[in-house]
């Protein structure tokens, strides 16, 4: 069998990665995308399973894990309350054959491409403006006007980063970016 790839998408909120993955992954099951399933110390919600949607850790078992050099990337989000990913896990992905996909921020994004070099594919979603951004984040109607102006300034901020990424997708019109993404991963599976 052979190993999986990695894929790393990565987006300024609002810029349409997840509907982008998510798309890839339920109407194309031949690329075999699997998310990489990351760990947190923050307690389950709802019907949430242990390996499943994440694998849940106490505090001080997530902080082991970073003294011994166990994950990929990880983010202290608020005090003790941690998110990262396992190198381990994603080998035993790969193992499985899986192309493992990382839908992660952008700082988690570049860690990850460094680590991996050439045997990961790293995609940046842009925007086509900042005042498009602001446009599809007051459209959604679920943030404060204080909160959209703090995830425009952060969106501004993670916009420089996009030269770092292998390759930038304009979202400009959702089936064409959906498109492209499409070709540029079917391209870099088939290598």
């Amino acid at each position: 069998m052979m190993k999986g790839k990695m894929l790393i998408v990565s987006a300024p909120s609002g810029s349409g990665k997840s509907t982008i993955v998510q798309w890839l992954m339920q109407e194309h099951p031949e690329l075999k995308l699997y998310f990489s399933i990351s760990c947190t110390s923050r307690a389950p919600r709802g019907t949430e399973q242990n390996g499943v949607e994440y694998f849940f850790l106490t505090p001080e078992e997530f902080k082991a894990k970073i003294e011994n050099d166990e994950f990929l990337e990880y983010e202290e989000v608020y005090h003790d309350r941690f998110y990262g990913t396992l190198k381990q896990q994603v080998e035993n992905q790969r193992e499985a054959g899986q192309n493992v996909v990382f839908d992660v921020d952008v700082k988690g994004g570049v860690n990850i491409k460094k680590y991996y070099g050439d045997e990961a594919l790293s995609l940046f979603i842009q925007p086509p403006s900042v005042e498009e951004l602001r446009r599809r984040l007051e459209g959604r109607g679920t943030d404060t006007p204080e909160a959209i102006a703090e995830r425009l300034a952060k969106a501004e901020y993670e916009l420089t980063f996009a030269n770092q990424f292998d390759k930038i997708i304009v979202n400009d019109n959702l089936e064409i970016a959906q498109q492209n993404t499409l070709q540029i991963i079917e391209r870099f599976l088939n290598e």
